[in-house]
C-alpha cells in the first residue's frame, strides 16, 4: 500500500481530476474510487488518508455515506478531506468527519454538473469552465501542500443542520428526476452512458435504451454523451454540457489509480 490514500467519488470528473492534481503533488498515493464498493477498504497502513467528494443534494453521493462506514484507518494517520461544490459545502464532510474524525478538511467549488436543476455556470465566486479549472488545480496544489507538512485546521466542520433535511429528501427527488431521463434520435447506441452510470441504471434492449429507477442525478450520462442525446425531460435540451475536460469515461472506470 502507497503511503498515502485518496477516496474518492466523482460523477463527471471535477473531484477526480482534483485527487490526480493533488496525488501528483503529493506523491507515493492511491486514488481508491467510491462509485462502487472501493477495491480496499482496510487502509491502516496508510500514514495519510484523504477523500475528495462532490455535495449531492446537500450530502454526500449515492451510497458513498454506507461505504466509509466499511473504511478501517489508522489511530495515527493523518486524515483529510475536499469538498467540491457549485457553491455550498453541505453535510457531506462533516458525516465523513462523524465516522473518520478530520485532521484538515478544504472546500473548492466548481462548475454545477447537475444541469437538470442549475446552468453549468452556476458556480460561487462565477466564473467560465477555463478560468474555474484553473483555479481548481491552483487550490489543489495549495492543499497538497497544506498534506505534505499535515497541517490541521482551526475553523470546525459545520454541521449543517438544514443541509441534512435537504440530503434526507434527495434519493427520491433523483430518483423521481431520472425517471424522466430519455435518449432522442440522435442516440448512436455508443454505450458510453451505461458504462459511466455508477449505478448500473442504463441497459440496452434491442435497440432502445432504458432507464431504471435508480438514478442518483451524478448527470454523468448526460454530460459525456457524445451526440448530447440523453436529456432529463427538456430542460437539459437547452443546456450546455460540462465535464471535467481531463477525465474520460475509463478513469472514471478505474478502480484504483496510483502515483
Amino acid at each position: 500500500m502507497k503511503e498515502n490514500v485518496i477516496f474518492c467519488y466523482s460523477g463527471t470528473g471535477n473531484c477526480l481530476d482534483m485527487a490526480k492534481n493533488i496525488a501528483k503533488e503529493l506523491g507515493d498515493t492511491d486514488i481508491i474510487m467510491m462509485r462502487k464498493y472501493p477495491a480496499v477498504t482496510d487502509v491502516r497502513e496508510a500514514k495519510r488518508v484523504g477523500f475528495v467528494v462532490p455535495c449531492y443534494g446537500g450530502g454526500l453521493p449515492g451510497h458513498v455515506e454506507r461505504y466509509i462506514h466499511d473504511i478501517k484507518v489508522s489511530p495515527d494517520a493523518y486524515t483529510f478531506a475536499v469538498g467540491q461544490c457549485a457553491a455550498y459545502l453541505g453535510e457531506g464532510l462533516s458525516k465523513i468527519n462523524e465516522v473518520i474524525p478530520l485532521k484538515y478538511w478544504a472546500k473548492v467549488s466548481h462548475q454545477c454538473t447537475c444541469i437538470w436543476l442549475f446552468p453549468h455556470d452556476l458556480m460561487m465566486p462565477k466564473m467560465g469552465a477555463k478560468e474555474a479549472q484553473a483555479r481548481s488545480e491552483y487550490l489543489a496544489s495549495r492543499i497538497a501542500q497544506d498534506i505534505k507538512v499535515n497541517k490541521v485546521s482551526k475553523k470546525k466542520l459545520s454541521k449543517a443542520v438544514l443541509n441534512r433535511a435537504e440530503h434526507a429528501a434527495w434519493p427520491q427527488i433523483a430518483r423521481r428526476k431520472g425517471l424522466t431521463l430519455k435518449a432522442d434520435d440522435k442516440c448512436i447506441k455508443c454505450g458510453t452512458c451505461a458504462k459511466v452510470c455508477p449505478m448500473g441504471n442504463i441497459k440496452y434492449t434491442g435497440d432502445a435504451v432504458v432507464f431504471g429507477d435508480k438514478c442518483i442525478s451524478c448527470c454523468a450520462c448526460v454530460q459525456y454523451c457524445p451526440k448530447e442525446a440523453i436529456n432529463f425531460g427538456n430542460i437539459t435540451k437547452k443546456r450546455e454540457r460540462y465535464h471535467n475536460a481531463n477525465i474520460t469515461v475509463d478513469d472514471l472506470n478505474q478502480e484504483i489509480i496510483s502515483y
